[in-house]
């Protein structure tokens, strides 16, 4: 039976569309996610802002980003600091993902950094993700963030044989140009080591990969934000923004916070009205997810799990996947194109199949869980954590193309820096802003349905 868990005023809309709504509006009850569904109440927070006030420092958005922009805002670097959010803490994406850390940000290969800005640079890149992994571990160990961690590696699962050399060079790409210890692994030694899916031809395992309860992360977050001295308004939507007189006005509907610096951190959930600068920066991608019902001891036997940490086919319309530590199965994968069309049947058959293709003994079984959100995809794959050189003490990180759960941490203490005026790795996500397409803007819905045709023959043919 579906669970639809509640904590707003004014119902949860599964039609929201960030690319026609002219707000994000407030006080929405939470999506009827699994995550929301099993992490208990809701952080505490500091309720709507009531009123005009003044402020070093505020945070849009209360995801991992925002959360972690404000605990290293507080504790680090002693500035006073409120985080806004629309509806309830980490609403968007931070309760909607598949909560699989994984050892990147955005969504190329170490092979297209290197086609793209060349061997040194990718080096660099591949060090600020390694230096993230170990930031994001410590913020749960040395916080005590209880988010069900299953750590074990990811498991980047070739879906038909003809993937496999490329995963291979890839592999190989890995050991030898950057040091790491990803290694390709047999159909067999899959089955046996690893997961029985059915469609497997092969793996890559990369060491690092992590599991984690999505909603208990983020609300683990909230909790030692507030700890640290951040605010936390929740249903403060910021509804007008002016800069002048050297400060932002943030208009509420409970009063305007008057801010010296901005950071901005509404990922996929970023209304087109926030500010012109930030408009169409990003294509926002909806991406559906489902959780089974607690599996049997004969079905637990067919899914043959033996790592519980993330996996992810070779599909670029891809599945992830994983078991969860109450033996209930999760996979999600990319869906439909607009908000309008989200509640379409035909997704959840889509995703159903999917699922049957992999472990065959699950079709058609019932589901607890069903869900959709929207992931923040920059035009040009990469994440940015960036200023905007027209205005002033204004910041953003945005674009982790489905891959933020693990650099979220790090990229929301980059910002920190960044509005502390510190210095930040000489990097390409760093100091260049997000692309726009320009003339193309209207109809990037258009080719993004096209590419979806071109991918799906891609993917499934033989």
């Amino acid at each position: 039976m579906l669970q639809t868990p509640r904590r707003g005023t004014s119902g949860y809309d599964p039609l929201y569309d960030p690319m026609t709504a002219k707000t994000l509006g407030r006080g929405s009850d939470y999506a009827p996610t699994y995550w929301i569904g099993t992490a208990g109440a809701p952080p505490a927070d500091d309720g709507p802002v009531t009123g005009d006030f003044d402020v070093e420092c505020a945070v849009i958005g209360s995801g991992y980003t925002g959360l972690n922009c404000a605990m290293a805002l507080t504790r680090d670097l002693g500035v006073e600091t409120v985080v806004l959010e629309a509806h309830g803490t980490a609403y968007g994406c931070s309760t909607r993902n598949g909560g699989q850390a994984q050892f990147s940000a955005g969504r190329l290969k170490r092979s297209q950094w290197i086609e793209r800005w060349g061997l040194d640079v990718a080096r660099g890149l591949h060090g600020e993700m390694l230096e993230g992994f170990d930031y994001w571990r410590a913020q749960i160990r040395d916080h005590a963030i209880d988010c069900d961690p299953q750590d074990g590696g990811h498991y980047y699962i070739a879906h038909k044989a003809s993937v496999v050399p490329g995963l291979e060079t890839e592999a190989a790409l890995l050991r030898d140009k950057f040091g790491y210890g990803a290694r390709m692994m047999s159909r067999a030694e899959v089955h046996e080591q690893v997961v029985r899916d059915q469609e497997a031809q092969g793996a890559m395992y990369e060491p690092d990969g992590v599991g984690v309860h999505a909603a208990k992360l983020a609300f683990g977050y909230a909790r030692v934000a507030r700890e640290n001295g951040a605010r936390i308004h929740v249903d403060s939507p910021v509804d007008g923004w002016e800069y002048r007189g050297g400060v932002h006005h943030l208009r509420t509907p409970g009063g305007t916070v008057r801010a010296k610096k901005v950071a901005v951190a509404t990922a996929g959930y970023a209304p087109r009205g926030l500010h012109a600068r930030l408009r169409d920066r990003l294509m926002p991608i909806m991406s559906n997810s489902i959780v089974t019902r607690v599996l049997t001891g004969p079905e637990l036997a067919e899914v043959g799990a033996k790592a519980l940490s993330p996996l992810t086919d070779t599909r670029t319309l891809r599945h992830y996947y994983r078991m969860l530590p109450d033996n209930r199965l999760q996979i999600g994968s990319r869906a439909a194109i607009t908000g309008r069309d989200a509640a379409n049947p035909r997704h959840l058959a889509g995703l159903r199949e999917g699922l049957a293709r992999k472990f065959p003994a699950l079709r058609g079984i019932d589901l607890d869980y069903s869900w959709w959100g929207w992931v923040d995809v920059s035009h040009d794959m990469m994440p940015r954590i960036t200023g905007l050189k027209d205005l002033p003490g204004a910041f953003y990180v945005l674009g982790y193309g489905g891959n933020g759960v693990m650099y979220s941490a790090m990229a929301g203490r980059r910002m920190a820096q960044l509005v502390a005026g510190e210095k930040v790795p000489d990097l390409p996500i760093f100091g260049t802003e997000l692309k726009h397409e320009g003339w193309k803007t209207p109809f990037r819905r258009l080719g993004q349905w096209g590419l979806y045709q071109l991918y799906h023959y891609r993917d499934e043919r033989q």
